[in-house]
């Protein structure tokens, strides 16, 4: 079977692309970047494809003869890179996924997996630290993220459309702060914990490490191991409907930066700046619906997450000094 996965070259592509290998399909990359500077290139691949998917034509040439679509690809970054680049991040996104999708249904792509975020959900129901954990239902009434999650909300809707009027079998994954090695980590685009990871390994022990926000603000954070399994199991399942993906373990950003810095063997002391964004107050995924639908929960713990993660970071790091 013909495995399409866009954005092949980011950072959760790249594992999903070795994932997908590994369980016998035959997998068609393509992302925007050219090769050199994919985060993961598997050789057993179809690596051909480097290209702008906000071009329909381009879109039509990599869904030819494929049965299912990972679309992963998407403009995003940070808190800080989405918060400042509102119209690229929309108009890109909404050039890719239009393309994508109207491309797939031409091509009669059997099923279609579009990862959304929790940035689509309602912005009152993460206002406050200790906020309720996030369920499905609760992206209604609308006032998501400005940008990016109102995007992402608006083509959720729209493959409910197209999975009521054409034979598209859809699938709509909402991502919460998935991390772990071979993505970005510096540079604007990084999330929280390659950002901790970083700032942790740069400073030496007892150092002071900047935080942005009071640090008090929220959130649950899932590896990358776990992401991967969640989608290769979600393809495999019957359900259309948005759900999410994420882990369940809500921690604070200062808690997040303590973490680290005890996986480092190191002190440290925090300065906040308050003048950084730092997004919602509080958010975490409800996972019910992901246990009654896949069987399945995301397993791995954040340190155990973390361990693996700043390794990959502080290495990274350290070659920067060569």
């Amino acid at each position: 079977m013909k495995v399409l996965v866009t954005g092949a070259g980011g950072f959760i592509g790249g594992h999903l692309v070795a994932q997908l290998i590994k369980d016998g399909f035959d997998v068609r990359c393509v992302d925007i970047k050219d090769k050199p500077k994919w985060w993961q290139v598997h050789d057993e691949a179809d690596n051909r494809y480097c290209r702008d998917l906000r071009i329909k034509a381009n879109c039509i040439e990599v869904c030819q003869t494929v049965c299912r679509v990972f679309h992963l690809a998407a403009n995003m970054g940070g808190i800080g890179w989405i918060t400042a680049k509102h119209a690229d991040c929309s108009m890109d996104n909404t050039e890719i996924d239009m393309s994508m999708l109207r491309s797939a249904a031409h091509e009669g792509v059997d099923r279609f997996l579009y990862s959304s975020s929790a940035c689509v959900y309602r912005q009152d129901t993460q206002n406050r630290p200790d906020a309720p954990p996030l369920k499905e239902e609760n992206a209604w009434p609308a006032d998501p993220e400005p940008g990016y999650g109102l995007e992402k909300l608006y083509m959720e809707k729209l493959l409910e459309y197209c999975w009521n009027s054409y034979v598209l079998n859809v699938r709509v994954v909402r991502f919460h702060n998935v991390f772990g090695n071979y993505g970005d980590w510096r540079g604007g685009k990084e999330k929280a914990p390659a950002a901790a990871c970083r700032k942790v390994a740069e400073t030496e022990d007892g150092g002071q490490v900047e935080v942005w926000g009071d640090g008090k603000q929220t959130r649950s954070f899932m590896h990358v191991d776990d992401c991967v399994e969640g989608l290769v199991r979600l393809m495999e399942s019957n359900h259309a409907e948005p759900i999410n993906l994420g882990r369940d373990e809500m921690v604070s950003i200062n808690e997040l930066f303590g973490i680290v810095a005890s996986v480092a063997g190191k002190s440290i002391q925090l300065r906040h700046n308050l003048l950084k964004p730092q997004g919602v107050r509080g958010r975490n995924s409800d996972n019910t619906r992901l246990q009654e639908v896949l069987g399945w929960t995301p397993q791995i713990d954040l340190k155990t997450g973390l361990e693996r993660t700043y390794s990959w970071i502080q290495e990274q790091v350290e070659k920067e000094k060569l």
